[in-house]
């Protein structure tokens, strides 16, 4: 998922200068600093350490792991702050600048983590980087000069949720793994016509409004370079979302943004059949099921299709990893909590907390997929085990200084071709020069 916080180069000129001034205390969390929990103890004494968190109602990986680690450690509280999950990024440059941070915050994903780390708000935390097992996915995206800035937690990937009563009630055969994007596309219009004929408003899938369910994968699966400007390599994908958008057979991208429409009612209350979606969904969905805010229904998730056949043995997906840093300002004792905290959440005891509400954790051995798939409605069948365990993620966002500023023109681009203003050939086009004029020179 991507967050917009600023435009063009200037704003991100002009955030990194505001994450630089207001840097406040010493890179190593020296006592001097101000704006952490404010909680100093010495050492033995209980100590309360604060981690930002979004949507905790319906985000139960931050309290999984606060207890998971107060169990473990009982002299050390790790209290929630809950921030706006759409305008995250934004709300913590703000904290940051007024310096009223928690002492934790999460890299929700790589698209601002280096203007965090260039701007000095990240503790180096390469000593509790070094300890980990070689078994924890993505932590070298983190790595900046040598040294590490944030301990992941998480490595999601996108999926192909379907619903098999719908795929059942018209006879459709279920995604078998070896679907490309054209077989999707086909698979949507015959279930929307066939859902139609029985009397359902139900689509044959849905897309959400972010940018990253067509360019995710179109830098993800063309081998494209976000970076370069070129992006030429977006418009078959844009092609095929309009198409169905025109069709019918998702909804369109006006609805999604003028209506407000969320990606976990549209699947979890059955009104599309399929949905790619990341990985997280999994605990949501299970969460929603429960507690009635989703329809009670069978499902499945299968590898997201494939440009072509040749990648389907290891399908392409993409995802950044989820990562944990800590306030530079913060006392040395809340920065040894901090870190003990970070050390915790890369172990296999909390990809195990994790993996059992259905996150899928940083660590994904084979302990941890057995408490995955061991989790009461998770899908057992072959196919959602496949895109569980075999696939090649790609990160959604490069580490640069231009990435912010590129995605953010790349965002615009999107909500121009998906609402109609322009080609996916004139809207890419207009992207690449703005690029070329306003970022790369």
């Amino acid at each position: 998922m991507k967050r917009t916080i600023l435009n063009g180069v200037a704003g991100f000129a002009a955030l990194t200068l505001v994450l630089t001034a207001c840097s406040g205390g010493s890179s190593d969390g020296g006592s001097g600093a101000t704006g952490g929990s404010g909680d100093s103890a010495a050492a033995g004494e209980p100590i309360t350490i604060t981690l930002a968190g979004w949507s905790l109602d319906t985000t139960p990986e931050f309290q999984v792991l606060a207890d998971a680690f107060h169990e473990a450690n009982p002299d050390i509280t790790v209290e929630l702050k809950e921030y706006d999950a759409t305008e995250y990024d934004t709300q913590m440059i703000a904290d940051l600048a007024a310096g009223t941070a928690p002492d934790m915050y999460v890299q929700k994903n790589l698209k601002n983590f280096f203007t965090y780390q260039d701007g000095d708000q990240l503790l180096d935390v390469s000593d509790v980087a070094e300890g980990l097992s070689d078994d924890v996915n993505g932590v070298d995206a983190y790595e900046v000069d040598g040294k590490t800035y944030a301990i992941p937690y998480r490595q999601d990937a996108w999926y192909l949720y379907y619903d098999k009563d719908l795929f059942d009630a018209v006879g459709v055969a279920y995604p078998d793994g070896t679907w490309t994007w054209d077989d999707y596309a086909a698979a949507a219009e015959e279930l929307t016509t066939a859902l139609a004929a029985t009397g359902s408003s139900a689509k044959g899938t849905y897309q959400h409004s972010w940018q990253s369910t067509v360019q995710g994968f179109a830098n993800a699966q063309s081998d494209g370079d976000l970076l370069s400007g070129d992006w030429e390599y977006m418009v078959p994908f844009y092609d095929r979302v309009i198409a169905l958008q025109d069709a019918g057979a998702q909804a369109d991208y006006g609805s999604i943004t003028t209506n407000s429409l969320t990606y976990q009612s549209q699947f979890g209350t059955q009104q599309a059949a399929m949905m790619p979606m990341g990985s997280w969904y999994v605990a949501t969905l299970l969460a929603q099921q429960k507690s009635g805010d989703a329809n009670t229904f069978s499902w499945g998730f299968a590898p997201i299709p494939q440009v072509d056949s040749s990648t389907v043995d290891n399908p392409v997906t993409f995802a950044d990893p989820t990562g944990i840093g800590i306030n530079p300002a913060v006392d040395d004792d809340v920065a040894a909590a901090a870190k003990s905290f970070l050390a915790f959440i890369g172990s296999e005891d909390a990809a195990n907390a994790l993996a059992g509400i259905g996150i899928t954790p940083a660590i994904t051995n084979d302990a941890v997929q057995a408490t995955y798939f061991g989790l009461e409605g998770v899908p057992t069948d072959d196919v959602s085990k496949t895109a569980f365990t075999t696939h090649d993620v790609r990160p959604e966002n490069p580490v640069d200084a231009n990435t912010a500023a590129l995605q953010n023109i790349l965002s615009d681009a999107h909500s121009a071709i998906m609402s109609g203003s322009v080609t996916p050939e004139q809207g890419i086009q207009q992207a690449m020069d703005r690029a070329k004029s306003e970022v790369l020179g």
